[in-house]
């Protein structure tokens, strides 16, 4: 497994750890396959991600596409990976009912000192686009994090970091 995808989970069960939104919202979230700059990832539709006609809540795609987001900008190396400053989705068609598995992936289309921005497909079982977001953070003072990691350019590597034990 790249260190590139081992660093991200890192992160991503640093999110979950805490017992906060993302552990009571979407515990279930997979993540498959993370190279720098994009992520790929899975949610099994349960009972508790839906609205009250039966199929997935907009309000849990919108959670997603924030923290498929930042799982976006950790993939370049960032432990702390910013905070939102803006966040939207586009709702394309309905996204799923209990059992359906979303596809979900999170890519980061830019980076610069003070802000970064990734946009995030969901797509249906059947590979049909359901909806997509877009995610804008400022990560001014997340390039300085002691456990910020420099990974090689195929993610496969830690080439500088105190995550090096995860190669």
């Amino acid at each position: 497994m790249a260190a590139c995808l081992r660093f991200t989970r890192r992160v991503w069960d640093s999110f979950l750890v805490i017992q906060g939104h993302d552990a009571r919202c979407v515990p279930n979230l997979v993540i498959h396959r993370a190279i720098p700059g994009t992520v790929e990832a899975s949610l099994k539709v349960e009972p508790y991600n839906l609205n009250r006609v039966g199929v997935l809540h907009g309000g849990l795609v919108l959670s997603l596409t924030d923290a498929l987001g930042s799982l976006a900008v950790a993939s370049k190396g960032f432990w702390m990976t910013g905070v939102t400053t803006d966040l939207g989705t586009s709702f394309v068609r309905p996204a799923g009912r209990v059992g359906d598995v979303l596809h979900v992936r999170a890519v980061l289309t830019g980076i610069g000192k003070s802000l970064a921005y990734t946009r995030v497909d969901f797509m249906s079982p059947r590979g049909e686009l359901v909806a997509y977001g877009y995610h804008t953070k400022y990560v001014g003072k997340s390039s300085s994090h002691a456990n910020n990691v420099i990974l090689s350019e195929d993610g496969e590597t830690v080439m500088e970091g105190v995550g090096a034990d995860v190669n």
